[in-house]
């Protein structure tokens, strides 16, 4: 057996153990519960005892203990004969005082307990009603209490158990994605050396400007995954100018079949930004865009100023996106597509909530029509 399955079984056995130990506390308070009942029954059978022997009692008998009982009774009592209250005991003076409340306290404690059937002269009867005491009302609530605390301790120990899973992979992606910068790095030295051997060879001065354009492209990539894992250095930046650098970028590689339009104000936008993880989101949202548009459609790029924010919508001709599943698709792992990880939509979103501050979401959608996706920053 391998050690995540050694693990898994102890997981179960301890969650098993927790759920045998929770029925038995509750079944144990239901026991305990069950007995007070049944002596608090036994104590107002002594009480209507005691009342009748007073009711029958001579004037020279003794009345001392049918006295102390009555005395003692410390649980809410209403005597009634022919549908009349003629006695209670141990209830609220503000309820007592009131004939209405009163007689809805009566129906509160016909509720709670059988009437104890009391004969003060032959064929002649008085009905005994009587509620829980304090003791058993706190013994009543308190499995609700137990469950509630069991509760709480399990969304505890749940939070903090994904909280370290998701610790954990984080170092894990960040572990990985500066390995990939890493590797990246010896090919790209590589290409850069090449790239010069071809200047000196004369090679068409188009093609180089090209494969230069490539090659920085690779050091900009390499860069942002680099800097997974650790915090970025953001600067102030015209959002215009460096989202229509990556606009151009992605414009010019694919197919004339998209037709690509950028909406902006002219003058410049300042916000902070970290250059090389923006332009990461830029191309996110647009290659999902294209990807839902299947390599055929529509696509616009619009910045817009309003009041202390600027807006940057993305929209397709796509596909479209449920309703239901407009926070899903910023979940890790989740994709339509047959092939992927499902981790673009959901690294954009770290890099624009967490990186920068700001707020990304499906502003609208139409199924067959398409898709809005909005970028919210804060000036300045």
């Amino acid at each position: 057996m391998q050690f995540s399955d050694k693990r898994n079984s102890t997981r179960w056995v301890i969650i098993l153990a927790s759920f045998l130990i929770v029925t038995l506390i509750l079944w144990n308070t239901y026991s305990f519960f069950q007995i007070f009942k049944n002596e608090e029954r036994v104590k107002m059978e002594q009480w209507a005892l005691a009342l009748k022997t007073l009711n029958n009692a001579d004037v020279n008998a003794d009345t001392e203990l049918p006295l102390k009982i009555i005395q003692n009774a410390s649980i809410p009592i209403i005597v009634t004969q022919d549908n009349k209250i003629i006695n209670h005991i141990n209830i609220e003076e503000d309820i007592s005082n009131d004939k209405n409340k009163l007689a809805g306290f009566l129906e509160k404690l016909k509720s709670e307990n059988d009437a104890i059937k009391m004969e003060y002269s032959p064929g002649k009867f008085q009905y005994l009603y009587y509620g829980n005491s304090s003791l058993l009302n706190k013994l009543k609530y308190y499995p609700i209490a137990l469950l509630l605390i069991i509760f709480l301790f399990g969304a505890l120990v749940y939070n903090f158990y994904k909280s370290t899973k998701m610790a954990t992979q984080n170092k894990l992606w960040a572990g990985m994605a500066k390995e990939t910068a890493h590797q990246i790095g010896t090919p790209l030295s590589s290409l850069i050396g090449w790239l010069e051997i071809m200047k000196a060879d004369n090679v068409s001065e188009t093609i180089i400007v090209e494969i230069e354009k490539d090659i920085n492209r690779l050091q900009t990539i390499t860069d942002r995954f680099s800097k997974i894992g650790s915090e970025p250095i953001v600067e102030k930046k015209d959002v215009i100018e460096e989202t229509h650098n990556s606009f151009d970028y992605l414009k010019s590689r694919f197919s004339h079949q998209v037709t690509f339009d950028f909406v902006a104000p002219k003058e410049p936008i300042f916000i902070s930004l970290n250059p090389e993880l923006h332009s990461w989101t830029i191309e996110n949202l647009m290659k999902n865009a294209i990807d839902a548009m299947k390599g055929r459609g529509a696509l616009t790029l619009a910045i817009e100023k309003e009041g202390q924010h600027v807006r940057i919508n993305i929209t397709d001709s796509g596909k479209g996106i449920p309703k239901n599943q407009f926070k899903r698709v910023f979940e890790p792992g989740f994709t339509t597509k047959k092939r992927g990880w499902g981790l673009g939509l959901s690294l954009t979103k770290r890099i624009v909530e967490e990186y920068h501050k700001g707020k990304i979401k499906v502003a609208h959608s139409e199924i067959g029509v398409g898709t809005t996706m909005q970028i919210s920053y804060k000036l300045g």
